[in-house]
């Protein structure tokens, strides 16, 4: 099986929550496992959606710290950082962090903030 890390930027929001069920869902790409790194300021969202992305896709035991910062499963596949794509520093952080392990194969970016009218 393949395995790959995906960061998701904007990831707690509408499109970006429905967009890590597809990934994370197995019968999708039954060939493909995919671990996604979620990146979201949590300014137009919330990280309960992240919550029901963990249950919709039977991943066990996904939680998210106490001061909202961050968040993960045991399995490591659905992972949370509350970072702002706006702020170099944190976000080279994030991309150092998972550096070691191989990086990020691919990324998704849904970050921004709506506006109507």
């Amino acid at each position: 099986m393949i395995q790959q890390r995906i960061l998701v930027t904007g990831g707690c929001g509408y499109i970006g929550s429905h967009t890590l069920v597809c990934l994370l869902d197995p019968s999708n790409s039954p060939s493909i496992q995919y671990s996604v790194v979620v990146v979201d300021n949590l300014s137009n969202s919330s990280p309960e959606s992240l919550i029901r992305v963990a249950d919709i896709c039977n991943i066990q035991g996904f939680a998210i710290s106490d001061d909202g910062r961050r968040g993960s499963d045991p399995s490591n596949r659905l992972i949370f950082r509350a970072v702002d794509c706006c702020d170099y520093v944190r976000l080279r952080e994030v991309f150092l962090e998972f550096q070691a392990e191989g990086g990020f194969d691919s990324a998704v970016h849904f970050a921004g903030l709506k506006a109507v009218g």
